[in-house]
């Protein structure tokens, strides 16, 4: 049993690392969470054998949140990405479009009249989503399969990443750093649905047994792994589950809203992971049971303050 007294003060505070730890001292349920994943993700980014996965849900990517997210790719933070299929859906309509600011208590029937989707507290136009998205991808599409018919998800990524302008794309960042992204729920999106519609016309094949042959090379070549997972579904699953064949992750951080006694993956903590060779029994783990858009950017402002110490 620890003795250390659970009580601290802001005085003097001025940086958010600053912050944390003393977050950390004080022990508040979630704080300490959070202040021991500012710790766990500083080892993991300064260890230079690990292989750093970013997982995220596209909810998260409708908001502002993901400017923040393009620039955490744009610093080296992530080697690899697995994300959902509506990662590429908000990432091109906001390329093109405008989401705007709402409530998540407004009246839906007069949103519908004034063709305006609801996502949370997140408004976005109908002629800033589907149209958009198709305004965009069926080019895409005619244009690069010129060259050839069949792609992986990560190669779609790479392709749509290459034209999109916007500098809050994270698919644009990831692209410009060569950071792969995985989607293994492509087809479930407006993106997906794109592609469908254009394969009954073209040929054109979605080929995501290349991205799990990948996927399966990265794994096996890395001496140590590490996950920053953002939300929980598919992206989560995709990412434990093949860091298994290696014996699990080496690093574990986990931002969520979801609870385990549903027992679904979103909400299984992370030590039942452990059970399932997804993540090491002697893994460095933090859970945090938080909003993604509260907690991730005190995170990294914290963990770039530390970096830049060092350098």
């Amino acid at each position: 049993m620890s003795r250390e007294v659970v009580d601290y003060r802001l005085e003097g505070v001025k940086t958010f690392s600053e912050l944390l730890r003393r977050m950390g001292q004080g022990w508040g349920f979630e704080a300490a969470q959070l202040s021991k994943a500012h710790d766990i993700m500083i080892e993991m980014v300064n260890d230079k054998e690990c292989v750093k996965f970013l997982s995220l849900t596209a909810n998260i990517v409708s908001t502002g949140l993901r400017g923040v997210i393009a620039e955490m790719v744009e610093k080296g933070l992530c080697d690899v990405i697995i994300t959902t299929g509506g990662t590429f859906d908000h990432d091109i309509a906001k390329s093109i479009g405008k989401y705007y600011r709402g409530e998540f208590i407004m009246n839906d029937r007069d949103l519908r009249k004034k063709e305006t989707h609801r996502l949370g507290n997140i408004l976005i136009p109908q002629d800033s989503y589907g149209v958009a998205i198709e305004s965009f991808t069926i080019p895409l599409l005619r244009e690069i399969t010129m060259e050839k018919k069949v792609f992986s998800s990560r190669e779609l990524a790479e392709e749509v990443g290459k034209r999109l302008k916007d500098r809050n794309s994270i698919l644009r960042a990831a692209y410009e750093r060569k950071v792969p992204v995985y989607t293994p729920g492509l087809v479930d999106s407006a993106f997906g649905t794109q592609l469908f519609i254009f394969s009954q016309t073209n040929e054109f094949t979605l080929n995501l047994l290349k991205d799990m042959k990948e996927l399966s090379d990265i794994v096996f070549s890395s001496k140590k792994t590490g996950a920053l997972i953002l939300g929980g579904g598919i992206s989560k699953h995709h990412t434990i589950w093949w860091n298994q064949f290696k014996g699990g992750l080496d690093y574990a951080v986990s931002l969520t809203t979801a609870y385990e006694f549903d027992g679904s993956l979103s909400g299984a903590r992370l030590e039942e992971a452990i059970t399932w060779n997804k993540v090491r029994e002697n893994a460095a783990i933090a859970l945090v049971h938080v909003d993604v858009t509260l907690a991730l950017p005190l995170l990294l402002a914290a963990v770039y303050e530390e970096t830049a110490k060092q350098g």
